[in-house]
């Protein structure tokens, strides 16, 4: 019994921790834009903004971030065997590379909480989608449970990755014709 309350926490803070890496690049895109209005604006927006991102960051994303992977290591302690299985192997490969994606919005970051505004919000835009395809290869490898399957799982962020690389042309055209959308 204990087993199925462990593993609703494990996902409980999966998701947590997907919403705030899902949300905090978005506001690494406000802040990159506020930072290049005139002022006051670019003082109020900014201030609000680095307290919004902070708050999102120190009060949701770590602390799920923690959590996921204490109730991750408590499921793998209480099932050792997922260890020797070819889809926990890939799947963990790409936990390795979430956390690669985490490490690397946290230096954003920080780059942003000090005013130093190193990359484009375009930029911000495409990176606020490296949590998506890492999402959508680790359900398909949980859904699936095969090394093998988990392949098209990676055709289909492929497929995804041009669609949303499209939109993002096909948004950037709208916006540079009419800035207020």
């Amino acid at each position: 019994m204990a087993y199925f309350y462990i593993k609703s926490f494990h996902l409980i803070f999966v998701i947590t921790w997907f919403a705030g890496l899902f949300y905090i690049p978005r506001l690494f895109v406000y802040q990159i834009e506020a930072f290049h209005k005139p002022s006051p604006d670019k003082e109020i927006l900014g201030k609000q903004l680095k307290l919004m991102a902070k708050r999102l960051w120190y009060i949701i994303t770590w602390p799920s971030a923690i959590l996921a992977t204490i109730f991750a290591i408590w499921l793998l302690i209480l099932q050792p065997f997922w260890l020797e299985q070819p889809w926990m192997q890939v799947k963990l490969a790409f936990v390795v590379l979430l956390f690669i994606y985490h490490l690397k919005t946290h230096q954003y970051f920080k780059q942003l909480q000090n005013d130093v505004v190193k990359k484009s919000s375009s930029f911000m835009r495409i990176w606020n989608e490296g949590a998506t395809f890492i999402l959508f290869a680790v359900v398909f490898l949980v859904i699936l449970k095969s090394a093998i399957d988990w392949v098209w799982g990676i055709v289909g962020i492929i497929v995804l990755g041009v669609l949303i690389m499209l939109g993002f042309k096909i948004y950037k055209n709208i916006r540079e014709k009419n800035p207020e959308a």
